[in-house]
């Protein structure tokens, strides 16, 4: 689906003819990586659902409409700040449910487009508009009665949540709605439990009431900051994407990087860094930006799955980065109650050791494939690139700017994209009209279906754990299972977010494992800082973890790969996620001891990480002999341990590889 390329998105140059053009401002790519007509995008998913006639044209319209008002809303509330907090979110999620049940139909098949199921979701879309309003007329009544709700009060919220658990299912999967409603039935049936799972168990209107009615529920803190902060990125994002600020950021990357080694792929990797700092979503940015850097890679002689493991991988990192990271990133915040710009701060470092590891294995397979870097003439120049987007870079200085003087997210957020839309408006270029900017709201309100669903169902999840205290219960069995000790508790919680990362998108995920497994690594001493982004870390492996990897099953729809493959590619790239986690728990690497010890964490991490990629690939400079790649694998054990004897012993090892490489690459 898409729209047609409507301006270019930088001078045309006689640098830039000869390779191809990213995805323009007005060229939308949906996750099948295919790109469609010149309908806007409203029109696409209205037919998509609807049908092309008279009723998916009043859809289409619905669509734009329901649209609109999602981001006048969002815009107006971070502007007055004085609607409540839980009103604000039940009309929030609201628009949200609205959008799932007239985007996504009820399954594949072609009974979900038929005439019976169009009115079966035209009565979800009324049922959802009735169980949000219903809180927001009698509210006060509602409050009055705090804790003693009416039986209206109590249907209305069985329905909301048959609504939600119907929309989780549609916009993410079975999995998760499944997952929501066993945390419902297990404080249901809390008596029946063996063990340690047992409690006394909750009634069914309890359940109801906690999940419909509290900020422990559905409408809870977790929605509450998809409703607000990551909104708000989306539109930027959305805005940044359609005004060509992409292709910018991306031409940038190839004119930094695109006459080096296996020129395409590090710039897929810093194009992709860039935009997924600001995409939040692993999947959205790689079938984007990989529809433009995947092919370029396949052209100069990367193989079609290392393609698509490259640009997975990098795009997995895009939410790790600041200043804007992903989704679960602003909860973090939240949760621990500490400024946005505190998580930022610490995590700076960590992203950037991922991207040096992801770096160091597209140069490997550049070497093995004897990939050089562009021709000079083929690449985009500094000086036109600049002077067709300079522009763009406005909005990131205010955004950076802003959130280092403390400014919150909202509204730093909402300052961003009111910079970017003027100064998009200045340049001819750039200039966005009313179908434009309407396409603007219709994808940031696309985009922010997945994330609001995923938060409010996770909401559910979360009122659950606290009512049954099955966090405590979940961590007092991960503790034991890791025999007291950090490191195997380590592994159970990976473990632990592999299994839910099969099903959950990675907010969710996060937001789920750390009220489960949180409390176990705080045992041990860590820091809430630390073990929050652990977690977090963790979370990401869903998107480049076989059997599900969802960024590496995208990219492989670009690259026409196997997808499985394409997973496992993406997977060996993406190990930094499981190993600089383990040197957060160990090491002083989110800024937590001296500036001494912080660099020689870094230092000894970044070469241990190094070796890691030289073992796994077993090619360096050349490849590696068996005794090379056993002291490889050796240093790289010996570097992440905690242990400045484990470091030395672990650094001469990688010297010996370094000096035995160098010395037969010379005398060859």
């Amino acid at each position: 689906m898409g729209t047609h390329a409507s301006r270019p998105t930088a001078p045309a140059t006689s640098a830039t003819s000869a390779m191809p053009t990213a995805a323009g401002p007005d060229r939308f790519v949906d996750p099948s990586g295919e790109t469609g007509g010149p309908d806007p995008l409203w029109r696409q998913l209205a037919a998509a659902r609807w049908g092309e006639g008279r009723s998916g044209l009043v859809a289409g319209v619905a669509l734009l409409l329901i649209s609109l008002g999602l981001g006048g809303f969002q815009i107006y509330t971070a502007i007055s700040l004085e609607l409540d907090a839980y009103l604000q979110r039940v009309l929030h999620l609201m628009f949200i449910l609205v959008l799932v049940f007239l985007i996504r139909p009820a399954g594949q098949g072609s009974w979900a487009r038929r005439w019976p199921m169009a009115v079966v979701d035209l009565s979800l879309c009324v049922a959802a508009v009735t169980v949000s309003v219903y809180p927001v007329v009698y509210f006060d009544e509602i409050v009055t009665r705090f804790g003693a709700p009416t039986d209206l009060d109590l249907a209305m919220g069985t329905v909301a949540i048959v609504l939600l658990l119907e929309a989780c299912r549609r916009a993410i999967g079975l999995f998760m709605a499944v997952l929501v409603f066993s945390f419902m039935l297990y404080a249901w049936t809390g008596p029946f439990m063996p063990g340690d799972l047992y409690h006394d168990g909750y009634t069914f209107q309890r359940i109801v009431y906690h999940s419909y009615l509290s900020q422990e529920g559905i409408f809870g803190l977790a929605l509450g900051v998809a409703a607000t902060f990551v909104f708000m990125f989306i539109l930027f994002g959305a805005m940044l994407q359609k005004t060509g600020g992409g292709a910018f950021f991306i031409d940038i990357a190839y004119v930094l990087t695109g006459r080096y080694r296996g020129g395409p792929a590090k710039g897929a990797v810093v194009g992709s860094a860039m935009m997924g700092s600001v995409s939040g979503s692993a999947i959205a940015n790689t079938v984007t930006t990989g529809a433009f850097t995947i092919p370029l890679m396949k052209k100069v002689g990367y193989k079609p799955h290392e393609a698509g493991g490259v640009e997975a991988a990098a795009s997995t990192g895009g939410q790790l980065l600041p200043p804007i990271m992903g989704a679960g990133a602003f909860v973090m915040a939240e949760y621990i109650g500490v400024p946005y710009t505190e998580i930022v701060k610490v995590a700076i470092i960590p992203a950037l050791m991922y991207f040096a590891v992801v770096f160091l294995f597209v140069d490997i397979l550049a070497r093995k494939h004897g990939i050089e870097g562009l021709p000079k003439e083929s690449l985009p120049r500094l000086k036109a690139v600049l002077t067709g987007g300079f522009h763009f870079l406005v909005p990131f200085v205010l955004l950076v700017y802003l959130l280092t003087q403390y400014v919150t997210p909202l509204l730093a957020g909402l300052y961003a994209t009111t910079a970017l839309f003027v100064v998009a408006m200045l340049r001819a270029g750039s200039r966005l009209n009313a179908k434009d900017l309407a396409e603007v709201f219709m994808l940031a309100a696309k985009n922010a279906v997945g994330v609001s669903v995923a938060t409010a169902a996770a909401g559910i999840v979360v009122g659950m754990v606290g009512l049954t205290a099955l966090g405590l219960k979940f961590s007092s069995l991960v503790v034991s299972v890791g025999g007291g000790h950090l490191l195997p508790t380590l592994l159970m919680v990976a473990l632990a977010s592999l299994v839910l990362g099969m099903g959950l998108p990675v907010t969710a995920s996060y937001i789920v494992l750390i009220v489960l497994a949180g409390p176990a690594l705080l045992e041990f001493g860590l820091p809430v800082i630390v073990v929050h982004m652990i977690v977090y870390w963790y979370s990401q492996d869903s998107n480049v973890t076989p059997p599900v990897a969802l960024a590496g099953f995208a990219a492989s729809g670009i690259a026409g790969s196997p997808p499985m493959r394409t997973g496992v590619a993406a997977w060996k790239f993406a190990k930094g996620l499981y190993l600089i986690p383990l040197l957060m728990a160990y090491s002083p690497l989110l800024l937590n001891g001296s500036v001494t010890e912080i660099v020689a964490a870094v230092v000894t991490g970044l070469i241990g990480l190094l070796t890691f990629a030289v073992a796994i690939e077993g090619y360096w400079l050349r490849p590696t002999t068996l005794l090379e790649r056993l002291a490889a694998v050796a240093a790289t054990g010996l570097l992440l341990a905690p242990s400045g004897l484990t470091d030395a012993v672990g650094a001469v090892l990688a010297a010996v590889v370094v000096i035995t490489q160098t010395r037969s690459r010379t005398t060859s």
